[in-house]
């Protein structure tokens, strides 16, 4: 009768054992699933994907004019911007007096920003599309008014289609400025002075303004 108890008190106690061992093994599954989870939340929370800003409003002026311009995003990396501006220019020759003048223009430009997750990664700003893009300039310079002391002046129509490359960088909160340069191609309206065709011709883009946005 004592064996019978002894054996059934150790019965107990390795019933309890195996009790005790599977309540902690199910307490270490909970913890690992919990950190886990908590691994994956936090670089869900913390990994940040870089996309261009959906709508900026902005004015810039470099040598040669002065623009108001809007970027809008169309996807993460792409932006439209479009632009109208005062651009300058110059009119001389032998049967008139030089003479430098303002024409507006318009403009079409889809931009691709390719590196901005790479300074997002590395701690810099891509505030205001701070980065550097390849764009696809379409300039369009039509005969509306001209700005000049020559009342007799007008501006030939003209199209031009510029790829080029570029930079883009926020000074402050609000100051920016680009550079950029690019090739392509001019098609100018010669007929509308009575010449009998048109021209087209490359064309070149040195781009530098400074700017800002609001």
């Amino acid at each position: 009768m004592k064996k019978n108890i002894i054996s059934s008190g150790l019965l107990v106690y390795r019933q309890d054992l195996e009790l005790t061992n599977t309540k902690q093994n199910i307490m270490n599954f909970k913890t690992l699933s919990i950190y886990f989870i908590f691994i994956l939340s936090g670089n869900f929370i913390f990994s940040q994907q870089a996309t261009v800003e959906k709508s900026i409003f902005g004015v810039q002026t470099g040598f040669l004019g002065v623009w108001i311009n809007h970027e809008a995003r169309l996807a993460p990396k792409f932006a439209l911007r479009s632009e109208i501006g005062l651009e300058a220019g110059y009119a001389g020759g032998s049967f008139q007096n030089d003479v430098f003048f303002f024409a507006p223009t318009l403009k079409l430009e889809p931009r691709y920003y390719y590196n901005l997750q790479k300074r997002l990664d590395k701690g810099k700003s891509i505030t205001k599309n701070s980065g550097n893009f390849f764009a696809i300039n379409t300039l369009y310079t039509p005969d509306w008014f001209v700005i000049s002391s020559e009342s007799n002046l007008d501006v030939v129509e003209t199209l031009s289609v510029i790829p080029k490359w570029g930079i883009r960088r926020v000074v402050g909160e609000h100051f920016t400025y680009e550079v950029g340069i690019g090739i392509g191609y001019q098609y100018s309206n010669y007929k509308q002075f009575g010449f009998s065709q048109n021209e087209s011709d490359v064309t070149g883009e040195l781009h530098l303004r400074i700017g800002y946005t609001f």
